[in-house]
């Protein structure tokens, strides 16, 4: 065993070092549903900076120093706090924001969104399915980002004014019709977040041919 790990030594720092930097530093996540259409396709891998918001200690939740402040429109990673899946969604509510939606429209403290620069589109939510969509702009409290909605699926489209808690984010889905997201799981506590995603890596057609879009790998995410 002692002759095995000398003459492997190398590698094995390598692991270690690749292990704590991807626990640690940076990871990359593939997005396997289409959640956050149209900012996020099923078949990308984005880059997620663990160091956005805390340093963590590896493969745990807890911080050792806080390092930036999740802010509203960031598209994060984070541990689902009912089942510990983890999770991609868009910050929209922060610690101490109502958030309401009626009939679609996002309300934050009292001010409802803007919708923009609309659009059909045909949008694929089962094999061999589809569904008309509707893409807009959605601007609300000094953040845009592009969002869609399924009028023909079956979806929470309203809920009550609500107050975010403390140390608390509230998430949504870009594909609001087609999310399980803060309406469902709660409000996600700030340790339970992973990183902020940064830029789409890589990129393939996962629900077609597998071709790669390499078009999908420039810019970051907004």
């Amino acid at each position: 065993m002692k002759h095995w790990l000398k003459e492997n030594r190398g590698f094995i720092v390598f692991l270690i070092c690749f292990g704590f930097f991807r626990t640690a530093i940076a990871d990359w996540n593939p997005i396997p549903s289409g959640s956050m259409r149209p900012t996020l396709l099923e078949g990308d891998v984005v880059l997620v900076n663990r160091l956005a918001y805390d340093f963590k200690l590896p493969l745990t939740d807890i911080s050792v120093a806080p390092l930036g402040e999740p802010q509203r429109g960031d598209v994060v990673t984070f541990s689902s706090p009912t089942t510990g899946t983890r999770l991609i969604k868009r910050i929209v509510g922060l610690p101490g924001d109502v958030v309401e939606m009626r009939n679609e429209v996002l309300y934050l403290n009292g001010q409802a969104a803007d919708y923009a620069e609309q659009s059909l589109h045909s949008e694929p939510v089962a094999p061999g399915v589809e569904l008309g969509a509707i893409r807009a702009t959605e601007r609300l409290a000094g953040t845009d980002r592009r969002v869609q909605f399924i009028p023909d699926k079956p979806a929470l489209r309203s809920f009550a004014p609500l107050t975010v808690p403390a140390g608390h984010y509230f998430m949504l889905g870009d594909s609001r019709d087609n999310s399980e997201d803060s309406r469902f799981i709660g409000a996600v506590p700030r340790h339970l977040l992973i990183g902020r995603a940064h830029r789409v890596l890589v990129s393939a057609d996962i629900l077609g041919s597998w071709v790669p879009r390499f078009e999908r790998t420039v810019g970051a995410i907004r």
